[in-house]
């Protein structure tokens, strides 16, 4: 069977076999798995000599691992595979024998030995830890003898650790419990000699391999926080740590020695982190003498040397965790109010020995050693937070914290002197800066917290002075100095404005709103945005847009301001140009009312921004990165369009008369119509090229329409925009209606006007109402998607909400070519999940649609004489939906419509609080529709029977009891609009059902105790979803 087994391996690592053999193979060996039943063939081949190749050894032993570990063996069976693979071990692993086996090798038979101590050392391998101990050698020859025993015997104890102790693992229960177990007994037989082999292999350390010295460590590092302290932590064993954590003259990190001393730091840090009583940790830290150790780390060569070639950044982040350990527990301990007083006075002095260290790392010229502690310092922040919170103020012994901390956290906010901005290929080094950026930044927000008044005087001083250096033109001043500022500037507005803006009664709002616009004052003193640096220019820019509120107070700074802003709409760096689009938009919006007489000498600034060229896609645009796709043609075309709000915004500013804005309208919207008309008979033609070009200039026309009128739709039209200024963006209308007209097959003409007609709403007024005929014929084409329809409807619920009182007359003509191409888009069959997700979407939409309709008192419009022939359909699409098992929320939806066409077109009420009364709703307003209450019985009063009766429904589902509970809700208005026949009809319904006369009665009351309050239908909804059950489960 081995010649078979090894056949099987190695055709299945061939890859020159045919795929349909090494199918076979690989199909033969995971039977083999299954069965468990090769394993004796797989050990001799692992064990065979000659031997074979690594690979049938590995998938061999792996064969051997799955036998063992699915407890498939019996107590002989792996008594047999240990002596086996002990032997194997024997004879390989003796000194000059040259036949050790490789690393991977050792591992894998490392995970075989594992599995089998696992169900073997509890009872008949006892002597498991004996054994390997002895191959690795006596007290004398141990670790130098024979290093490949010794490193076998520390792989077998790290491999144990992963099997029993690495938390890291999530296991079941049970096996957490035989974990328990083993650990114990390892504790009471062989822990006290596991630790003797440790001082013993690290007693020669400087005369043995030093890689096996690291491996020593870091099995000690791992076991020490299961093993009992003080096998671990004794004089000897301290000793020869500090020896190797204290070496000093380790040129290269990366060499044994280097990897040793680290290794022997991370040792300290495990030892630390080991969970133990407060005292006892107290005890721990001082016994270990680590304040001497990290102070003597820190003043070796290879940390003290900052900013210099020799400088170890590695050790610096290795003794950063230490630190970081050590005050995380200090820490922990302090916040404990159940410690005692002589602990925690020894606490506090550990905190005022290591916050000197903490902030030497926080404040490392490297983010990597800077973020190793930012957990401690975050834990020390809080716990100040909370003094401070409870006792009022920082007590005296930790004040002095504060100002080194809040130094660090500036210190670290600002760029690293060798860093570049912007730069190809710097994409991953600014990403990182950014998000340690955003760490500092919850630091300074604790701080804050802390100590209010010392972060602004602080943050002042640092912002202040930096405009103040570089308004005498400090030549030492960089544009990382700038940016520092600026940004801190920045996050400083979260305090200044974060409750009542920045003014209150035109005086600064809070000492820190007050400190922010002397800040503005000198940045605006120091000429600033003058400054060259993209990144400088950028904040600035930000900076305005923020505290646009300065400028509103201080309007002289405007002209200023507005030509500082025009300027860097042209820079040159593509970044800042695209980006100043935007701030130039929500800097005019916000200031549009202060513009003055420059609104003119702005749009002409900015005139020459305002040409249309529109790029197609480069092929290549897919493999972009995500920085490269910001300035792609299309994300610069969708920054442009922020220029044509803008300058909308400037023209439509209450300060321009009504003929300027006519004016300025024609300035801008002419050159567009002329490219238009030009362009329009090569896109008919096909080009493509000229199809995007008419695509951004529709978009561009509607954004324009957007910034001309700040006018929300609403009940009070009294700020519809002037008729001379709503004339030529008529003509805009009227122009993309030709073209859409043209181009109605395009997808991309058809979005851009859906785009624009939107947006025109607001600036036309009720003039749009005469072109909603055409828009509806091109936006509503046969090329129109479900998607695109759902949208439309959207916008065309938004026309009848804002112009409810004027539509009436134009909505009866349209509705019916509005429906059939609402009907035509429902009747598409989905060929996939996305058009499923489509339809489902339009069918929300369409009922929505329908909702709107008769909220806005326009039901008349569904039956009117132009209208009548959809209303069959209407009533029969909405039925279909109600009982749509596929999509319950939709069906919920489709029942709330009929609810809605029974209150518009019932009448007055016959039953309920509401009959013979004087009608007060608005529906009582709308004249009933004549015999629609017949109607209602004949087609709605089946519903409640027929929903829950459909095929897949499902009563139990959350979402379908809320369309039980619709389904109560649509009874209880049946019966309220035509009362004494729907009883009537439910009597009958209910007695061919099987309820008897009780039953009926029962139903009949409680339906009739809905009219009484919202907990009585509450009482009718439940027992309508009860019945149903009822009626259901004995169907079943």
């Amino acid at each position: 069977m081995e010649d078979q087994v090894e056949n099987a391996i190695q055709i299945a690592a061939n890859p020159t076999s045919s795929q349909q053999l090494r199918g076979q193979a690989l199909e033969y060996l995971n039977q083999l798995r299954a069965e468990g039943s090769a394993w004796q063939a797989a050990l001799t081949l692992f064990t065979r000599d000659p031997r074979a190749s690594d690979f049938v050894r590995h998938t061999s032993l792996d064969l051997v691992n799955n036998a063992v570990q699915e407890h498939r063996l019996d107590e002989q069976s792996l008594a047999y595979i240990k002596d086996t693979l002990m032997g194997h071990i024997r004879q390989s692993y003796v000194p000059g024998s040259g036949s050790a086996d490789t690393n991977h090798i050792q591992n894998k038979l490392m995970q075989t030995v594992t599995y089998l101590f696992v169900a073997l050392y509890p009872a008949s391998w006892q002597s498991f830890f004996d054994d390997f101990r002895a191959l690795a050698g006596d007290q004398a020859s141990i670790g130098s003898v024979n290093t490949a025993t010794t490193f076998l015997y520390l792989r077998m104890l790290g491999q144990v650790h992963d099997e029993i102790a690495d938390q890291l693992v999530a296991r079941q229960e049970d096996e957490k419990k035989r974990n328990t177990d083993l650990k114990d007994l390892i504790r009471q037989r062989d822990a006290q000699k596991i630790s003797v082999s440790w001082q013993e292999i690290l007693a020669k350390w400087r005369d043995t391999d030093l890689g096996l010295v690291e491996m020593c460590l870091r099995t000690i590092g791992r076991w020490v926080s299961w093993t009992d302290i003080n096998l671990i932590v004794n004089q000897a064993m301290i000793t020869t740590f500090l020896e190797m954590a204290g070496q000093q003259g380790i040129a290269d990190p990366e060499s044994p020695p280097g990897k040793v001393r680290d290794a022997a730091i991370d040792t300290f840090s495990e030892i630390v982190g080991k969970k133990m009583s407060p005292a006892d940790k107290i005890e721990l830290i001082t016994f270990l003498n680590l304040s001497e150790v990290v102070g003597q780390l820190i003043n070796s060569p290879a940390l003290a040397e900052l900013n210099s070639p020799n400088y170890d950044n590695d050790l610096a982040e290795t003794v950063a965790k230490l630190v970081n350990n050590i005050v995380f527990d200090v820490v922990k301990i302090l916040e404990n109010d159940s410690v005692d007083e002589q602990t925690r006075q020894r606490a506090d002095d550990l905190i005022r020995i290591f916050t000197p260290y903490l902030l030497r790392f926080f404040a490392d010229q490297y983010d990597e050693v800077c973020s190793s502690v930012i957990p401690s310092v975050t834990d020390l922040l809080t716990f100040l937070r909370k003094l401070q919170k409870k006792q009022g103020a920082v007590p005296p012994q930790y004040a002095a914290i504060l100002p080194p901390v809040l130094d660090a956290i500036v210190a670290k906010m600002k760029y690293d002197e060798t860093a570049t901005w912007g730069e190809e290929g710097e994409q991953t080094d600014e990403a990182e800066f950014h998000d340690l950026r955003r760490r500092l930044h919850v630091l300074q927000q604790t701080v804050t917290a802390i100590d209010e008044p010392y972060y602004i005087e602080t943050l002042s001083r640092v912002v202040n002075g930096t405009f103040g250096r570089l308004s005498q033109g400090d030549q030492s001043l960089n544009w990382r100095d700038l940016e520092l500022a600026l940004y801190e500037m920045y996050l400083f507005g979260e305090l200044a404005i974060r409750n009542q803006g920045l003014y209150a009664k035109r005086e600064p709002s809070s000492a820190a709103a007050q400190q922010l616009v002397v800040m503005m004052n000198s940045m605006i003193d120091s000429r600033l945005a003058n400054y060259p640096h993209p990144a400088v220019q950028l904040q600035y820019m930000e900076i305005c847009v923020r505290y646009y509120q300065f400028f509103e107070q201080n309007p002289g700074l405007i002209p200023k301001l507005l030509e500082n802003f025009v300027n860097l709409t042209h820079n040159k760096h593509v970044k800042v140009r695209s980006r100043s689009w935007y701030l130039f938009q929500r800097l005019v919006k916000h200031l549009r009312a202060q513009l003055g007489n420059v609104s003119y000498d702005i749009i002409q600034a900015v005139g020459d921004l305002l040409t249309i060229k529109a790029e197609l896609p480069d092929t290549s645009e897919d493999e972009m990165s995500s920085d490269e796709e910001d300035q792609s043609a299309d994300a610069l075309f969708n920054s442009q369009l922020y220029l044509f709000e803008a300058v909308g915004c400037i023209a439509s500013s209450s300060t321009v008369s009504v003929e300027n804005k006519k004016l300025y309208a024609q300035t801008i919207m002419s050159p567009l119509f002329a490219d238009m008309e030009q362009t329009l008979s090569q896109a008919r033609n096909g080009d493509e090229r000229a199809i995007l070009q008419i695509h951004h200039i529709i978009m561009a026309l509607g954004t324009l329409a957007r910034g001309y009128s700040d006018w929300v739709p609403s009940n009070n039209n009294s700020a519809v925009p002037h008729s001379e200024v709503a004339d030529e963006f008529i003509k805009a209308s009227e122009g993309i209606l030709v073209a859409l007209e043209s181009l109605n097959s395009s997808g991309s003409i058809r979005h851009a006007a859906r785009f624009a007609f939107s947006r025109m709403i607001a600036v036309l007024g009720s003039r749009l109402l005469q072109q909603l005929p055409s828009w509806i014929e091109g936006l509503l084409s046969l090329s129109s998607s479900m998607d695109e329809v759902s949208t439309f409807l959207k916008v065309l619920g938004q026309v009848i909400f804002t112009f409810k009182s004027e539509i009436d007359g134009i909505l009866d003509t349209v509705m019916s070519p509005v429906l059939q191409r609402i009907f035509t888009a429902l009747a598409v069959i989905p060929s996939g999940t996305d058009d499923e997700i489509q339809l489902a979407e339009l069918r929300r939409e369409y009922l929505n649609f329908i909702t709107v309709v008769l909220n806005h008192g326009l039901g008349s419009v569904l039956v009117s004489n132009a209208n009548q022939a959809t209303f069959e359909p209407i009533v029969s699409s909405i039925e279909t939906f109600a009982r749509d098992t596929h999509d319950y929320p939709t069906a919920r939806l489709a029942i709330s419509v009929l609810i809605r066409m029974i209150s518009v077109w019932g009448g007055p009420d016959k039953v309920g609080p509401g009959a013979n009364s004087t009608p007060t709703s608005p529906d009582a307003t709308q004249a009933p529709l004549p015999g629609f209450d017949n109607y209602v019985v004949e087609r709605f009063s089946p519903l409640p029977w027929s929903i829950p009766a459909s095929p897949g429904f499902n009563s139990k589902d959350a979402q379908a009891k809320q369309v039980l509970y619709e389904a109560a809700n649509l009874q209880h208005e049946i019966i309220k609009k035509v009362g004494e026949p729907y009883i009537e009809r439910l009597k009958s319904d209910l007695g061919g059902m099987g309820v008897g006369e009780d039953g009926v009665d029962q139903y009949l009351r409680t339906l009739a105790g809905a009219f009484e309050g919202p907990k009585k239908e509450r009482e009718w909804r439940n027992f309508y979803v009860q019945f149903v059950d009822r009626m259901l489960a004995s169907r079943a």
